[in-house]
């Protein structure tokens, strides 16, 4: 399959517990509710991808259990290309424990499992699904060292690349921002990256201007319900956020990083495309749980219209 958009990132069985509130350290809260979806930001990105317009092949990694197999499952009913998608022998899959509160917030635990097994043969083995795509999408919950690898690869060979740096526990490697066209954290993420509190639209400027002088092109910081700050050197641009009603927030900035990438796969410019994908990320955040909220192509063009 010729894929437009490849997601080179994690896959993660999510195990969702609704409750009133997040609960305090020592504390046992009762729940309401409890499912699992299948998640991971990789795998929530490519579904995104998929049902926003791309063509989409996915490398990542799984282990050889009932998860890993719903994982992989779960894309080829997408569509997606999931051949890079390697099913690893000892390991478990990986997990996400999430706890979503009354307010629609989150709290989540990863435990890595064959994300952690990834490893930079498993993009040479898959150098085709790359050469095939226009863009090319990675994240952090897999190794460094595979993350740097696919960047790098991916700068080369003359891809459109995106990071989305999630989770961030710190400033990035600075010949990694050489090799990105576009750097999409959010809020917490940007904080991380920059030291600088991103509490407002001008917190955000200031942290993107920070991240362009680290070395950073185009730098796009997605605030939820106060949309998007656009960053491209000393060019900054607010696009305000969708008024809807919450639900679940879990897979809304995988949803716009997905969806960003499929309209820019498209031909759609850059106002175009953050337009689009935040109108998908806020469709998706009106619905429960990660892959299940991710709207499709024809629901966000019935928004935009």
């Amino acid at each position: 399959m010729q894929a437009n958009v490849l997601v080179i990132g994690s896959l993660n069985m999510d195990l969702v517990a609704q409750a009133e509130r997040l609960p305090r350290a020592g504390e046992t809260l009762l729940g309401q509710s409890f499912a699992t979806v299948p998640g991971g930001k990789g795998a929530n990105q490519a579904v995104a991808a998929a049902r926003l317009g791309g063509q989409v092949a996915m490398i990542g990694c799984v282990g050889a259990d009932a998860y890993g197999h719903a994982l992989r499952q779960a894309l080829a009913d997408e569509g997606i290309d999931c051949q890079g998608v390697r099913v690893a022998e000892d390991v478990a899959t990986g997990i996400a424990m999430i706890v979503v509160d009354a307010n629609s917030q989150n709290a989540i635990v990863i435990v890595a499992g064959g994300n952690g097994q990834l490893e930079c043969a498993d993009i040479e083995r898959f150098d085709g699904l790359l050469q095939a795509a226009d863009v090319v999408v990675c994240q952090l919950e897999i190794p460094y060292a595979v993350v740097a690898f696919a960047l790098e690869r991916a700068h080369q060979a003359g891809k459109t690349v995106i990071l989305n740096p999630a989770p961030a526990s710190g400033p990035l490697p600075q010949e990694w921002l050489a090799w990105v066209d576009y750097l999409i954290p959010n809020e917490s993420e940007a904080q991380a990256l920059t030291g600088l509190a991103v509490d407002s639209v001008d917190d955000a400027e200031q942290a993107a201007g920070l991240l362009h002088e680290a070395g950073a092109g185009k730098v796009i910081i997605t605030l939820g319900e106060r949309g998007v700050l656009f960053a491209a050197g000393a060019q900054s641009r607010h696009y305000p956020g969708r008024k809807v009603q919450a639900v679940d927030t879990t897979a809304a900035g995988d949803t716009f990083v997905g969806g960003f990438a499929a309209a820019l796969a498209r031909g759609l410019d850059e106002s175009q495309a953050i337009a689009f994908g935040q109108a998908a990320a806020a469709l998706s955040v009106t619905h429960a749980g990660a892959q299940p909220s991710i709207p499709t192509l024809a629901q966000v063009e019935q928004v935009l219209s």
